[in-house]
């Protein structure tokens, strides 16, 4: 049980980053925020949840079920992230490559504090053991500076797959394509950096300030970080309501505006762009409906065009409605690894890109998100992100791209270094 106070903000944009940086004293964290992105399909602007009460972690091998054994004992708010690696739990897969972070596959935690806010009020649930510690910690919220002093980043961010290597590369997927082994890949690659020091809150930071993505997420699980500026929802659930929008077609952002109009106009015919997205809709309908009561399945938005700071995108929304004969687990465990991270036929695609990738993906590509404590749910994709293991003193990103029959290796490499760009400028 939780106990409940109701504060109104003024000053949103310091509080948010005076909650944040108070947060720093918990082991556990996981901030998520909107950054006012106008969507549909949105409970709340932003959300903090610190302090594990109870916390499952685990590797791949029977993931899923410990997940809704969690999530059905706990009936409470529980945060947390599915690796991409759970793909090893549900199909007879593995995943063998270089892991430099060595996070678990999964993660999720019941937090002690949690903060809900829509609008300019905000909404505090205390684990009922601890809710004499609200007055001492609105207290402490209010006092913490936010002027803190930007440290120097000299990171040597190094290239795990060179661009020759990755032309080379998306020309076998290519080859498989022609072959009929797939339709469509989404291909990945990582840039890398050792004995990296970065403070993590200030980095979390400049990457928001830069993309102020919808999805964007904190995570602190002790030593290792998430710091995300996702686009993307990989799946949501209300009630016996799904919704997934996955993303697939990008078009660079220009200063000039009817350069950058030209650009996103460019996206919304742009016959290569849109048989991806096509493609990964159609995936994801047929994930949905593993679960879906008979007849629900339907396409809402096929290709929409939205605008983020960096980049423009290539959005879809699928819906279904969720049979009485499955949990909210069993509708992650069906739909996942997100269609727009693997591609078509999922399973083959799988397989190969695990053969060609030189990183194992864990968290990247994976996703984060919440339970509510009547089963309700919200995930993004975790991409647009910079991972950091504190301990061993590791710091990852990845990006990828689809490969299609249509593709063009170089220009395959160049949509690459667009998706790294904001994560580049961050930590240069």
């Amino acid at each position: 049980m939780r106990t409940s106070f109701i504060q109104d903000i003024t000053q949103l944009v310091d509080f948010k980053k005076q909650l944040l940086l108070w947060s720093q004293q918990f082991r556990e964290v996981t901030f998520m925020d909107s950054n006012q992105y106008e969507q549909d399909y949105s409970n709340y602007d932003w959300i903090l949840a610190v302090d594990a009460f109870t916390a499952v972690k685990t590797d791949y091998f029977n993931a899923f079920e410990d997940l809704k054994q969690y999530q059905q004992s706990s009936r409470d708010w529980i945060f947390g992230y599915l690796s991409y690696d759970l793909k090893n739990d549900t199909e007879n897969l593995s995943s063998a490559n270089f892991d430099g972070l060595e996070f678990p596959d999964l993660f999720f935690f019941q937090p002690k504090k949690l903060f809900l806010a829509k609008g300019n009020q905000i909404e505090i649930r205390y684990l009922h053991f601890c809710e004499d510690e609200f007055e001492t910690d609105w207290e402490e919220i209010k006092s913490v500076a936010t002027d803190f002093e930007t440290l120097k980043v000299d990171i040597n961010i190094q290239q795990r797959i060179s661009a020759e290597a990755y032309r080379e590369k998306v020309s076998k997927i290519l080859e498989h394509i022609h072959h009929g082994d797939l339709y469509e890949a989404n291909f990945c690659m990582e840039f890398y950096a050792e004995k990296a020091h970065i403070e993590p809150v200030e980095t979390f930071l400049k990457l928001n300030e830069i993309s102020k993505p919808p999805f964007a997420v904190f995570f602190k699980n002790h030593k290792q970080f998430l710091l995300s500026a996702s686009p993307e929802r990989y799946l949501k659930k209300e009630g016996d309501l799904l919704i997934s929008q996955p993303i697939k077609g990008t078009a660079k952002r220009f200063s000039d505006l009817i350069e950058d109009e030209n650009s996103k106009n460019k996206l919304a015919t742009d016959a290569k762009e849109r048989a991806e997205n096509i493609m990964i809709t159609d995936l994801v309908r047929n994930d949905l409906s593993h679960t879906a009561q008979k007849g629900s399945v339907q396409v809402t938005e096929l290709c929409g065009i939205y605008s983020f700071l960096q980049v423009h995108q290539m959005i879809s929304t699928i819906t279904s409605k969720l049979d009485t004969q499955y949990t909210a687990v069993d509708a992650l465990k069906h739909t996942f690894p997100m269609g727009s991270m693997t591609g078509a036929p999922k399973i083959s695609v799988m397989k190969i890109i695990e053969e060609l990738e030189e990183t194992k993906r864990g968290l990247y590509s994976g996703a984060v998100g919440y339970f509510t404590p009547e089963g309700d749910f919200d995930f993004n994709v975790v991409i647009r992100s910079i991972l950091y293991n504190q301990e061993n003193q590791y710091l990852s990103f990845s990006v990828g791209s689809a490969i299609t029959s249509l593709s063009v290796p170089e220009k395959e490499y160049e949509e690459c270094l667009l998706k790294a760009k904001a994560m580049f400028e961050v930590l240069k």
